[in-house]
Parts: C-alpha cells; structure tokens; sequence
C-alpha cells in the first residue's frame, strides 16, 4: 500500500502589521486540516506579520512580537498536525526571511531564504540577511524541501533540497499579480521540476496590500511538470491535498484545475480587490469621487461598486460652464446604472470668488494654463471638504497615461486616497469598460447590466476646462501617446527604439521630456493597484532633479 501524506494549503489574505488576526487565522486553517486528516497545514511566506512589511520589519518590537506569536501558535496548535509558517526569525544579531515548521508545542525546524529579491518593489537586500543553503526538514517520516519564494526561481536551492533527501518540494510564496504573472511562475516551477525530478507545490498568499495585490493562484506539479491542480485566483481557499508514494517516487493526487481567467477580468479584479482591501485594512466604510461624465471617473465608480457595494459609494459631480450637456448626462447616467448617491455642487460661485481674489495680481495677463488648473483645484477642495465632513475616502481618477505625462492636476484631480487606474493606460481603460459592460462575476457587488453607457466610451476625450477642448489639442492621440509610453517606461526603452516602432522622433522626444519633468507629482500621488512590472511607485524609481534626456 502507497504512503500517503496530506498537506492543507492555506491560501489567504493576511493584513500587513495584524500579528493577532493572522495568527487567528492560521488557528482557523490548522482547525480544518485537523478535521480533515491532515499531517502538515502550510501557510505562505511571511503570513504571521503579511506582506510586503517594508522597513516595518527592521523594527525591533514588531518582529520580536511576530518572532513570539509563532512560538505562541506552536503551544495552541500542539495537538494535531504540524504547520509551516512564514515569520521574520532574528538570531545572532541577523534578521532572516524564515519558514518555521511548528510540532508538538514548539518550533521544531527553521528555513532561512537564501536569495534575496532585490528588483521591481522588493528590497530584501536591504531588509534581511541571507541564510544559508541548507537541507530538508522531516514532517513525522517525510522530509519536505521549502525554497522561500524567491528561492525557488533559482535552481541551486532545489537541487541542494533534492541531493540531501527532500521527497518533494513545498515553495511558500507572497508573489504579487502582475499582467501574465502566472505564466512566468509556471515556467520557473516547471524548471525545478524538471531539475530535481521532484513534485512541487506552490503556495501564494492573496489580498491587497498598498499597490499590490497577491493572487494566490496555488498549484501542483508532478515530475514531468505536468499540472496536478490549481487553486483559484484571489480567492481566499483552504484545500487539502495529497501526495503518494508508489514505486516510482511520490506523486501528488490530482484534483480540481480552477480556470484562470483572461487578463481583463484578472486586471479588473485586482482593482476590485486592491480597494476593498486598502480600504478594509486602512478601516474607511466609504468612498467618493468626482464623476465628470468622462471615461475614467466613470470606470473608477464601476469598480469602487464592485469593490464596496452602491451603498457605500458617493458620487459627485461638479460642473462649470464649460460642462457639457452630454457629460451632465453621462455621469447621471452612470450613477443611476450603479445606485449611487449622487450630488450634484456647480463650481460657478467658488470659480468667481477665486477669480476675483486674484484679479488683481493678474490684471492685464491673458487666461490660460493657471486658470484652468484653478476648475481642477477647487473641485479637489470641495471633494476633500466632503471626504473630511463625512468620513468618506476620496479616490483618484488620473489614468496611468495621463499620470506619466502630467496631465492630472496636481492638489485638484489628483488628491485623494487611492487611485485605482493608476497602472492603467488611456487605451486599456477604454477597453476595460467594455469588458464591464458584457461581463459579470459573483464577487462583483455592483449590478448585471451596462453600467457605463456608449456614449462615454466613444466621445473624444476632454478636460472641459476651457471651450471646445480636447485632450488630443495638446497630447497626440491615446493610440500613439500610449505606444510610446509602453516603450519609454514599461520596456524602459529609448528614442531610437520608439522610431524603430514607427513612431514620430519629435514626438516621442515631446513625450520624454512631460515624463521626466512629471516625476515630482508622482512623488505625492496617491498609492493605487498595480497591474504590471513598471507601474509608477516602487518598480520605477527615478529622481525629481534630472536634465537628462535621451539625444539618440
């Protein structure tokens, strides 16, 4: 008869700096595999403080108190089966990225990460010291290899497992999402497969954090790399699962495949889930935004609905004379189609008062640029004033081709609290519109239905801050300015290779120069969800003060 071993996979959603709840937590998940058999219950990596800590983890009281809740979990969870765990671990004056394997009352094995990340927004280097490449741990008979998440996207540490006895490779992870992030995972998982001649199990954490969002996504390979399950995106899952010896080695049982779904529906749900969330962690109940009748705020309000429920969402619009009548109609379109509150504060009287404070310092100049920003920036105070009077958080609608070329208004448009498109190009957001429109999920709050009209998808873009204005009057259009963009700074590309792709040298030229000269209002925006590797905030970090620029 095989040999069995059972593993319960807990896929959940830590909150970053909650010690107490994530133990809580973990007891909840160690109770279900106890009921179920199971002879390991896991948890991902650093699931006792969350991820990603950030230089929270440097201080002293807050991993010592997380380092404690381990040993704590240890003695609660004494009777039953054994659990693996991520915590921070300090010894010897050092301070390791650890997996701690918990038995009988107490911490029975350490894993030290050995490889440290140290690109796109992690900083391990600088947060941790690095252990050594070490051997297994045994689980009652077993002897299980865990790489520490970066660990495994490098074969020494699986080979090394694997020569010194590991029967098969269980790899706890706090992997963020990023567009076709799976794919990447999957290739390096296959790798180590193939290396050691091992099954592996990969255990993601899911949840927002700040920017980013963990998708969870867990699965199985068997030697050969062939796929033995997968648990779902984003979801929180408790799942057992089995491995058997035979006389070729120890394969795991195969079980449910979830279906992963297209990347407009993952990018649509790691907004949705970045806010509830952000907002969830952070302790807001409600939000509002501006809603002009324009594309952005109009897919900011779908996806807050979504995230928080109709009830929960104010949406404001704040007109001038330059307000057109098909965006009066559009946003009270949208906000019927998602059963908000809806409040309608013209900026005419606030607009005036302003104007005439400082018309004397600018008699006898011409109108332009200054006044316009003036609409902007009174709209951001009165949102502010109704965010502070009603406890609301206020959300920002700049979209990621417009946050990269400075075209959203610095203390106007852009203030607020979170900024749920920021990873999100002008050309996509028209996309993922549609993709609202046609498509409904049980983990959407907001209704079955066209929630954003034709009409705000298809009109020309447009601030509406002076007459007759349009966004391409002084920005080429959307196609082309985000083609650009994606070589500039998604693929950190240069001017040749822009030209290259058919695109005008001076205009490319044109779009470097607002990318560089933006870097300061980038600096004091708003955090929001990321969606690729080169998302504005911890991926691409460039200096305020640079008179570079790329002469090729």
């Amino acid at each position: 008869m095989a040999d069995r071993f059972r593993i319960t996979l807990a896929q959940l959603n830590p909150t970053v700096g909650d010690i107490e709840g994530n133990a809580d937590k973990a007891v909840s998940a160690w109770q279900q595999g106890k009921a179920a058999g199971a002879d390991l219950v896991a948890f991902p990596e650093m699931f006792i403080t969350g991820y990603n800590t950030q230089d929270l983890v440097q201080k002293s009281v807050f991993h010592r108190a997380a380092m404690a809740a381990v040993e704590a979990l240890a003695k609660t969870c004494a009777d039953g089966p054994a659990i693996a765990i991520g915590s921070p671990w300090a010894e010897e004056g050092k301070l390791f990225n650890a997996y701690l394997i918990l038995k009988n009352g107490r911490i029975t094995s350490k894993v030290l990460k050995h490889h440290l990340p140290n690109e796109t927004v992690f900083d391990e280097v600088r947060l941790y010291d690095a252990g050594p490449l070490g051997g297994p741990y045994s689980v009652g008979n077993f002897r299980i290899g865990s790489p520490i998440c970066e660990d495994g996207w490098h074969p020494d540490v699986a080979e090394t497992l694997e020569e010194t006895g590991a029967e098969f490779l269980l790899i706890p992870n706090g992997s963020p999402y990023f567009r076709n992030k799976y794919d990447v995972r999957l290739n390096h998982m296959v790798a180590r497969v193939v290396e050691t001649g091992l099954p592996l199990i990969y255990l993601n954490m899911v949840g927002g954090q700040d920017d980013q969002v963990f998708d969870g996504a867990s699965f199985g390979l068997n030697p050969g790399g062939e796929l033995a399950f997968r648990m779902p995106v984003f979801d929180e899952t408790v799942s057992q699962v089995d491995l058997e010896r035979g006389d070729d080695g120890w394969r795991i049982t195969p079980a449910e495949i979830v279906p992963q779904p297209d990347v407009w529906e993952q990018d649509y749900r790691a907004m949705v889930q970045s806010l509830r969330d952000y907002m969830g962690k952070t302790g807001f109940k409600k939000a509002l935004l501006g809603l002009s009748g324009g594309v952005d705020s109009a897919l900011v309000a779908a996806i807050a609905v979504d995230a928080i429920g109709a009830e929960n969402v104010r949406c404001v619009m704040l007109p001038s004379e330059y307000t057109s009548q098909a965006s009066l109609d559009d946003a009270e379109a949208v906000a019927k189609a998602l059963g908000v509150h809806y409040d309608f504060v013209p900026i005419s009287e606030g607009r005036a008062a302003v104007t005439n404070t400082l018309a004397p310092l600018f008699a006898g100049l011409d109108e332009g640029l200054t006044e316009e920003n003036i609409q902007s920036r009174l709209r951001g105070l009165l949102l502010m004033a109704i965010s502070n009077k009603f406890g609301e958080m206020l959300l920002t609608t700049g979209n990621k081709s417009e946050v990269a070329v400075g075209y959203a208004t610095i203390y106007g448009d852009m203030n607020g609290g979170y900024n749920l498109i920021k990873d999100l190009y002008k050309t996509r957001v028209f996309e993922t519109c549609r993709w609202r429109n046609v498509n409904h999920r049980d983990w959407m709050m907001g209704p079955k239905c066209e929630v954003i009209r034709p009409s705000i998808i298809d009109k020309p873009p447009s601030a509406e801050l002076r007459a007759d204005q349009k966004d391409s009057d002084s920005l080429p259009d959307y196609p082309v300015l985000d083609g650009i963009l994606e070589i500039l700074v998604d693929q950190d590309g240069s001017i040749a290779d822009c030209v290259a792709a058919g695109y005008d040298v001076a205009e490319a030229r044109r779009v470097e120069h607002l990318i560089y000269i933006s870097e300061y209002k980038r600096f004091q925006s708003a955090p929001g969800t990321r969606l690729s590797k080169r998302a504005f905030w911890l991926d691409r970090r460039y200096p305020i003060v640079n008179r570079w620029r790329d002469r090729t």
